[in-house]
């Protein structure tokens, strides 16, 4: 497979400022030393608690914040371009920001109240692109239609669609300058169930139909597992298990990922579900736990694990771990079950 993407100890941390003066009082540790590649045409799932840094990760790797430090590499057309060493001018002529879009969490609040669909889904087009009048609404036409929305609706403001029409309307603007790459940030959590399922279904037809590569980030497993081919699993700015879809739901190696897996409903009556969750809350990101940030809220906790950080490690079959007992433990995961949606 071919790597389009490679994240390499990647850091964000956001200063505390205090006083008149405006003086540091502290970082907050959003993603702290994050690894990872995300490969031409897959789907990588990216899951974890509230607060836990997914969607700095996405909104980092856009350039959306400048990174602390590490390095962000996008392979296009065999040129490799580390866009945290880039300046703005330089990810412009390098084709990075037509290359890669975001779908946002909400489109009541994504989409400019005063402007019409016409002028949304163009707005990337004047940036990026040199189009006439013409060919322009031509193109704006062209999208809604690959997107499921009517073209009389061109004049319309966001104000007049329900929820699902407005993030169709959000991934219309993503597809406008032919991207290679999409961070869809919760596109789904907003809506209700019926429409989630339209809207994955839409996701997954436009990326078999123009070989788009999604990093599809979520709080929810069940949608997860739905349309993910990898998955990874953060937790208070670290990731901690990355694996193939199949295996980390089947048999998850990070005792984190067994407790988001009990804590989510499954759509089955006699099966006991949504009941469970790791104890206590999550740790301070001001000033994280030592060693392994999960170890206040692990049952199999040891001393080792609030001395020494765990190294994300290879447990075999490309399944990472960031767990000193990812060896000895064995962790209950899905089962093959069905995974409610919510």
């Amino acid at each position: 497979m071919t790597e389009l993407l490679r994240v390499e100890s990647l850091k964000k941390y956001f200063p505390i400022e205090k006083g008149f003066m405006k003086r540091t009082g502290g970082v907050i540790h959003a993603v702290d030393d994050v690894s990872f590649s995300i490969f031409e045409g897959e789907t990588l799932g990216m899951v974890g608690e509230s607060g836990c840094g997914k969607s700095t990760v996405g909104k980092t790797i856009l350039r959306a914040y400048p990174p602390t430090s590490g390095k962000i590499i996008y392979n296009f057309d065999a040129k490799p371009v580390d866009v945290a060493d880039s300046s703005l001018m330089q990810l412009r002529l390098s084709g990075f920001r037509k290359n890669t879009q975001m779908i946002f969490q909400d489109p009541n609040s994504s989409l400019d109240p005063r402007m019409t669909v016409m002028d949304i889904i163009a707005e990337p087009l004047r940036t990026n692109a040199q189009l006439g009048m013409g060919e322009l609404r031509d193109r704006v036409l062209e999208l809604m239609e690959r997107v499921g929305l009517d073209g009389r609706y061109l004049k319309r403001y966001p104000h007049a669609f329900s929820g699902g029409q407005r993030q169709r309307i959000s991934i219309a603007r993503a597809l406008s300058t032919n991207p290679r790459f999409i961070v869809a940030d919760e596109p789904t959590s907003a809506l209700d169930v019926s429409i989630q399922a339209q809207i994955l279904n839409l996701m997954a037809k436009l990326q078999k139909e123009l070989k788009l590569t999604y990093l599809f980030i979520s709080h929810n497993l069940g949608v997860v597992r739905h349309v993910s081919d990898r998955v990874a699993v953060m937790y208070l700015g670290h990731l901690v298990e990355l694996a193939q879809n199949q295996s980390i739901f089947e048999r998850p190696r990070h005792p984190y990922t067994e407790a988001l897996m009990k804590a989510i409903p499954i759509a089955d009556p006699n099966v006991p579900s949504g009941l469970e969750s790791a104890p206590g809350d999550v740790g301070n990101p001001i000033n994280p736990p030592s060693g392994c940030t999960f170890h206040p809220r692990c049952r199999f906790a040891t001393d080792q694990c609030s001395a020494q950080a765990p190294e994300l490690r290879d447990m075999g079959d490309g399944h990472f771990a960031a767990c000193h007992l990812a060896d000895e433990l064995e962790l209950d995961g899905i089962k093959g079950r069905h995974v409610a949606f919510r």
